[in-house]
């Protein structure tokens, strides 16, 4: 996982929008970390701090392309403010299906200049995929997405 990072650090020095940036760093993961199946970035909608609009992905298409905050795993990392990993799927209320294969989700808070401005979404068709080096991993490419955005507004 630290040349994933090297390479989304390298993307970040290099990226010409925030859209290019994700979409680098999605594809990245998609090839190198096969149990990450889905992998996708929701932003907060520019007017609407409780709209998460979906991003740059990669894997299945998902119907689920805007999602109010007080929805879904996706909407509880916002609320709560800091990752959520949920190893079962099927046993969590909040999880929202977007595919029956999928078995387990992490979702990690994208900060900005203080606040919450996304996120990053990964689902596994493993169940308990996701380890605390994986969130470790996470939480870092999340801070660089973090640092791009602070940049791009100065």
């Amino acid at each position: 996982m630290n040349a994933v990072l090297s390479d989304i650090r390298r993307f970040a020095s290099e990226a010409s929008s925030l859209e290019s940036l994700q979409q680098s760093i999605v594809e990245a993961i998609a090839h190198r970390l096969p149990y990450y199946n889905w992998t996708g970035f929701y932003m907060l909608a520019p007017n609407d701090s409780q709209m998460l609009i979906l991003g740059p992905f990669a894997g299945a298409p998902t119907t689920h392309v805007r999602v109010p905050v007080t929805e879904g795993i996706c909407g509880a990392a916002v609320a709560l403010g800091e990752t959520v990993i949920v190893d079962d799927v099927n046993a969590d209320p909040r999880y929202l299906s977007c595919s029956i294969e999928t078995k387990s989700e992490i979702v990690v808070p994208i900060h900005a200049d203080g606040k919450i401005v996304g996120e990053i979404d990964i689902d596994s068709h493993d169940p308990a995929a996701f380890s605390s080096v994986d969130r470790a991993f996470l939480e870092e490419a999340a801070r660089i997405v973090g640092r791009y955005i602070e940049e791009l507004a100065s």
